[in-house]
């Protein structure tokens, strides 16, 4: 897949403020600085398209970029939305704060119908962390589809970041029967991007206009 252009769109605090679901739509979401923005950037290969923050927990709304690709120079071309959630697993926000966010997040998740997948992003440098688990057991539950995105497998030793990335799936494999999809990414050494890349053109194919 070729990315030829990628633009920021719209940010939404409500489902109801999203644009016209007309598309295929791929949605990125994890905990606070789990460096989501770099990812996002680095798979439209757009530096500045998706604000980078030292700020944990500074996306607070539905962002929503809209994407225009085709599979080759000359090949067809496909338009689909691009979205940036906000984290989860900030624990300096307030009660209210976090209300608003499961409203917000739930009612996404659940009501978007044009919604093909959504990238949980993982941080490759940790074991199993509590929050991540419940997140993806809760998108299983809600029949969500969604695949798992480790990221910044750079910041470790390959061996540590396979451990943990092998601990992650063994924690999953303690109540599930089948794994979901899973690549390991590097923001920095574009990492994992022709595969995601190539997934979502796939999943693209596979919908009917």
């Amino acid at each position: 897949m070729i990315i030829k252009s990628a633009k920021y769109l719209i940010s939404s605090a409500l489902i109801t403020q999203c644009p016209k679901p007309d598309r295929p739509e791929y949605a990125f979401i994890g905990r606070s600085n789990v460096g989501k923005s770099s990812l996002i950037n680095m798979v439209t290969g757009q530096r500045g398209l998706a604000k980078t923050s030292a700020t944990p927990g500074k996306t607070q709304l539905i962002n929503h970029f809209e994407i225009e690709s085709s599979s080759g120079e000359r090949g067809p071309k496909a338009k689909w939305f691009l979205v940036d959630l906000p984290g989860y697993g900030y624990a300096k926000r307030s009660q209210s704060e976090r209300a608003r966010w499961e409203e917000m997040i739930n009612g996404y998740l659940r009501k978007r119908e044009n919604l093909v997948q959504v990238f949980v992003l993982i941080d490759a440098r940790h074991s199993p962390q509590k929050n991540d688990i419940e997140f993806v057991n809760q998108l299983d539950k809600w029949d969500v589809k969604f695949s798992l995105v480790f990221t910044k497998s750079d910041k470790e030793k390959p061996a540590v970041v396979e451990r943990n990335v092998k601990a992650f799936l063994d924690k999953l494999l303690e109540s599930w029967q089948f794994l979901p999809r899973h690549f390991v990414t590097s923001a920095e050494k574009k990492l994992g991007r022709e595969e995601i890349l190539e997934y979502i053109e796939s999943c693209n194919k596979e919908i009917k206009p």
